[in-house]
């Protein structure tokens, strides 16, 4: 992929864009010379667009719950209606912490409709056309976590799994049209994600992060180089998914479980 130009600007779709990765990621694209539709389920969506609007760069904001069909429907048809989407950021998730029999099904059960079916759904209606125009690009935001099980955020940890598969089975059978296809696979990092998880009392949300300007950064440049994927962060991460390739199944789930247990010191 290129960056675009003054002359001849490119379109981003960002969804979960009203802060943390992808408020960060919208502002890399900004930044690279595309114009953008981002999107969100909160009103804070505004607030993020007018901020990008300092790059000089046309901003769509879309207030939409992506966990619904008709919220997924929505977006694609406000992108749509702006021209050729050239590049496609899948980043809108959330997480739920607890154990999984004696948690809250329905919070299970909306971040499969997230995190999974939405993003199914909304690279279903826009990287075909990528495709037919032999251009374009698609960033799915997974984590370390879908290299391992996940304990005490069971859901989460699959839905990443999820994603990390799906992007890498994309990739291949894009490759022959020019279409790039990127996972980007931060750890901990610094945004809301640990308080709106209610992870604030475990070992993992307790522990340093990374920030979200350097994650976006990372995974924008692998999109742009074409790579498969990329583990952002610090060290520990890629020392995390080495090893959870090469350790038992168990021996990983029981280490995930020893920072991720709520209220576990």
């Amino acid at each position: 992929m290129t960056s675009g130009t003054a002359d001849d600007p490119k379109l981003a779709v960002v969804t979960g864009a009203s802060s943390g990765i992808g408020l960060a990621l919208a502002h890399q694209f900004a930044e690279h010379g595309f114009d953008l539709v981002v999107a969100a389920e909160n009103d804070a969506i505004a607030d993020a667009a007018r901020e990008l609007r300092e790059h000089g760069t046309h901003v769509t904001e879309v207030q939409v719950d992506l966990a619904t069909s008709e919220g997924v429907e929505e977006l694609a048809r406000r992108a749509d209606a702006l021209g050729v989407v050239d590049a496609l950021a899948v980043n809108a998730g959330v997480g739920v912490s607890d154990a999984f029999v004696s948690g809250d099904l329905r919070a299970h059960l909306a971040l499969v409709d997230l995190n999974v079916r939405g993003a199914v759904q909304l690279v279903g209606l826009l990287l075909p056309a990528m495709v037919d125009r032999g251009a374009g690009g698609v960033l799915f935001t997974s984590s370390i976590a879908g290299r391992m099980p996940g304990p005490y955020m069971s859901t989460y940890a699959a839905s990443k799994a999820f994603l990390l598969s799906f992007a890498e089975a994309l990739r291949v059978e894009a490759a022959d049209s020019g279409v790039h296809v990127t996972a980007l696979m931060p750890g901990a990092t610094d945004t809301d994600f640990f308080a709106r998880a209610d992870m604030e009392d475990t070992k993992l949300g307790r522990s340093a992060k990374a920030d979200p300007v350097d994650v976006a950064r990372a995974g924008f440049e692998a999109l742009m180089d074409d790579e498969d994927r990329v583990v952002a962060g610090p060290l520990k991460n890629r020392v995390e998914v080495a090893a959870a390739k090469v350790l038992p199944e168990d021996v990983v789930a029981n280490l995930a479980a020893s920072t991720s247990k709520p209220g576990d010191r």
